[in-house]
This record gives structure tokens, sequence and C-alpha cells, in this order.
């Protein structure tokens, strides 16, 4: 008969199995590289000593391939919950040492688990992704672990933040959850997603391409927009989790985290009145106006290198957390495109699902005018922005820097689409379109009859630029609640933010919208 101490000492053996994972070989490869092991992840990411397990010693169900024999404990997904900075959340990170990370029916009933979990207590996600993908050894039962995952993704959705960290391989049908899921982090060098490999490109259609380039932290970054943030390494991931996660509620029912500021309320910047240039077409960095307006420090940018042309973050004003979506006349003028229309309609969705206020900076000139963007369908794109604004009933707040002209008007939460309040600078200029544009349009024939078409087209476009070229024409019209001066934006704002806070906006009963896709 086994006495207690004996089967006390094989829990402490299979204790130890599991703290293994697949081998201590394997583990030491993983940190000679650089990285962290799927534990080590974990108890750096989480508060100290309080992560709980769940589903410590699952083994796959696998006969197939000799697979009967090679069982580990746990089958290559660490997963369970904790607290980071005091609040609760569930985790699971992938173990690269046990068949690569690969999944399998058990260790996705495990990642299931933890998502039921979370729906049911109101917690954030949180997935360290590093996977070779679908065990081939389980073939359908492996696939069906990922749509059950992806289900889950998909009804979790709005209801509790879900956070997809990149911390190695992720390929083929794993990278659908990361993409349903609310924020996708990379890092630099070793993690890589696509959803096929570049051996397979080069034999199906003869291209060259390297892992970095195809599927790499900062192709993804930068040309994709399938992740919002690089890291440099797995502790610089893990710190941009916390950060992120600072920024959420806990759930859909709650408010984001209120930090007190030490930054005044009423604190005014002089500097903020001589930023605009002179002229309007000169640049200026937009991130100048959001850092010198919000909580100093609290400003954090999301998707920091893709369609730089638009700018979204979260900060902070008074200690409350909004969203900022700010036009960057840095960058093509600051222009609405294809791709920024796509990255501030996420952004603003994105907000709206966690009970954020939205904050605008506009400074827009237009949209992007061209066969390309035609083509490539502009008008179906800018209608996701449009449409995410519209549909949003946080509190949104718009400050019109200085253009804003034509449709982009309309879209970037102007007072006609619900934004609750509307202020402008001296400096703004709301007209449907360019003085030069409109008198070459409006007055053509008096411009071809005059003597030095020239001179008159300068003398047409200063007359529209005296008439349109300011806030009060929309200010009489009501379109505008006031113009003040750039150095009372913060103030303003704040105070604005205060009045808001209680604001209840109903949506048409419905199933859900049909937001052009």
């Amino acid at each position: 008969m086994t006495t207690q101490k004996e089967k006390q000492e094989q829990l402490g053996r299979l204790r130890d199995q599991v703290e293994d994972g697949g081998g201590r070989e394997k583990l030491d490869k993983i940190r000679a590289s650089g990285r962290l092991t799927a534990r080590e992840r974990v108890s750096t990411l989480l508060d100290p000593g309080s992560f709980q397990e769940r589903g410590t010693f699952v083994t796959h169900r696998c006969t197939d391939f000799g697979m009967t024999s090679r069982k580990t404990l746990g089958d290559g997904v660490v997963a369970g919950s904790g607290t980071i900075d005091g609040r609760p959340v569930y985790v699971f990170a992938q173990d690269f040492t046990v068949f690569g990370g690969t999944l399998s029916e058990s260790n996705a009933r495990k990642i299931c688990d933890i998502m039921d979990q979370a729906m049911q207590n109101g917690c954030p996600v949180i997935g360290l992704n590093d996977s070779g993908g679908a065990r081939i050894q389980e073939g359908v039962q492996s696939l069906g672990g990922y749509a059950d995952i992806f289900l889950r993704n998909t009804l979790a959705s709005g209801v509790v933040p879900q956070i997809s960290a990149i911390l190695g391989p992720c390929a083929g049908g794993a990278v659908y959850s990361p993409a349903i899921t609310d924020f996708t982090i990379m890092v630099k060098e070793t993690s890589h997603m696509f959803v096929t490999g570049p051996n397979v490109i080069k034999q199906v259609t003869n291209e060259e391409v390297t892992f970095e380039e195809l599927g790499g932290a900062m192709t993804h970054n930068t040309k994709s927009g399938v992740a919002h943030i690089a890291t440099e390494d797995d502790l610089d991931c893990l710190r941009a989790i916390k950060t992120l996660l600072s920024y959420l509620p806990q759930n859909n029912l709650e408010d984001p985290p209120y930090v007190s500021a030490d930054d005044p309320s009423d604190r005014m910047d002089p500097e903020l009145d001589g930023l605009i240039p002179e002229s309007s077409n000169m640049p200026y960095d937009i991130k100048d106006v959001i850092e010198r307006v919000v909580d100093q420090g609290s400003f954090y940018e999301i998707h920091e290198h893709f369609a730089q042309n638009i700018v979204v973050g979260f900060a902070r004003l008074g200690g409350r957390v909004v969203g900022i979506v700010a036009n960057q006349p840095k960058f093509l003028a600051g222009v609405l495109d294809i791709r920024s229309s796509i990255k501030g309609a996420r952004f603003v969705r994105t907000c709206d699902c966690f009970n954020i206020p939205l904050i605008t900076f506009e400074d827009v000139p237009g949209f992007l005018p061209g066969t390309d963007q035609e083509w490539g369908g502009v008008i179906t794109h800018g209608a996701k922005l449009l449409f995410a604004y519209c549909e949003a009933t946080v509190p949104k707040l718009t400050v019109i820097t200085r253009k804003a002209y034509g449709g982009a008007y309309d879209v970037m939460s102007s007072k006609h689409i619900r934004a609750d309040y509307n202020i402008a600078w001296p400096s703004a200029e709301i007209a449907v379109m360019g003085a030069e544009g409109a008198v070459a349009i409006v007055n053509r024939k008096e411009i071809a009859d005059a003597s030095d078409p020239k001179a008159k087209t300068k003398e047409l476009a200063d007359e529209y630029n005296a008439t349109f070229a300011n806030p009060y024409v929309a200010a009489s019209l009501g379109f505008l609640d006031d113009v003040i001066l750039p150095r009372e934006t913060r103030p303003r704002l704040i105070a604005a933010l205060k009045m808001l806070e209680n604001k209840k906006q109903e949506l048409p009963a419905k199933k859900h919208g049909n937001i052009p896709l």
C-alpha cells in the first residue's frame, strides 16, 4: 500500500516534470537565444506569487504516429489566472519546447477554458503565442481546437480586453486568433506571423522572401498593420502588455482605471499659441499638440509605424483615460486614405467597446486622390471611419487646429455625427476645399476672361480665405461650440469630460450594424 509520504513524493516528481516542459536542454536553448521560456513569461508578466495554474497535468489523447509514448504534462500550454498591478487577468503561454508549441485538441481545451472563465468573470485575456501551428499528428482535431478558440475570441470581442503577444512563430491557422483580438504585440527579429511560409510561397509563386520580410514584427507594424506595437525583446513585450492594460477596463461594463494626476487640470500652455505655422501648407507635428494637452507623460501611441498620417493612442486628461485620434500634418499633410481610415476606425471602435472617451485633433485637407485609392476602395474604407464615429456612444470631443476640408470634416467627429463638444482654434479653416481649388471651380469663367488669370486666381483665393479660412462661419451656425486660444485646450477638454462622465446614449434596437467591410 502506498503511503501518504510516497504519494506526496510522487506529486513532487510530477511537478518537476511540469516545470521541465519539453526538457531542460530545450529550455536552455530558448534562454540561450535571449528569449524567456513560457513559464518565465507568465511569472514575469504577473504579480509575484499570483499565478494559479489550470490544466496542469493535461496530456494529449492522440494514439497515431507513436504519440502514445510521447506525452508531456501540460501538453505545451501553460494556462491560468493571476493579477497584474492587483487586477485579475487570465493568461495562456504556448511552450515551444513541447512539440514546437503546436496546438492539440487537449491544449486547445485549456485555452478555451480560461477564455470561458474570463468571460464569466469579466477579466482580460492575454495570449502569449509561440507555436508552430496545428499539431499535424492530430489532423482535424487540432484544426477543430483552433475553431473553438476563434469562436471564443469572437464572442469575447467587445466584452473583455484581449491582447495577443507574438513571441516566436505564429503560422497558418494560428494567426487568426491574434487578428480577432484587440491588440497584437510583436517582438523584433524573433517573432513572425504569416498564413503561408516562405518555402510554400517559393513553390507556388516562385517568390523568394525571408521570414523577416514576409512576416516579421516591422513588416506587420509598417506594411500590413496586423501588429499594433513592435518591441525589442520578450521583457519589453511584457512591459508593453502591462502598460496597455493600465489604460483598459476589466470589461465592457466598467470604466478604465482612474489615476490621480499631478498635472494641474487648469494648466495652460502658451507655447501652443505659436505652434501652428503661418502658412497653412507648412507641416507641424500633431504629437507636440497632444503631449502638451494631455497629462504629462501619459500619451501611449498605438499603431505608431502604420499609416502615419493619422495618430492614435491612449492618454489621460485629468486622470481619466481617453483615446486620441489625430490627423498628422507631418505625413501626407494629414490626409485621409485607405490605411489611415482603417487604422482610425479600428481604434475608435475599440475605445467605444471599452467606455473610453474619444478626443479628436483635426487638421485634415480631405481624402487622398488618385486611381490607387479609388480602385483600392477608399470610398468603402473611408466609410469605415465615418461609421465608427457615427456609431460610437462614448463622449466625443473634437478640436479643429487648422484644416477641416470636404467630407473629411464630416468624418472626423463633427457635430453632425453626434460629437458632444466641438471647438476650434483661431487658425481653423473649415470649407469644402482649399481656396485655389474652390475658386477654380466657382469662378472658372471669371478667371478665364481675366487679363491676368494667375493674378485673378490669387485675388479670388484671398477673398475665399477671408470668408471661409476661419472657424466663425461654422461657429455662427452652431457647428462649433466655441473658438478658443490654443493654450486653453487642456482645461476646456477636462471640464467637458467632467460634464460628460455620466453620458448615456443608446443605439436603435438591432442585432448589429452592417459596417462597410
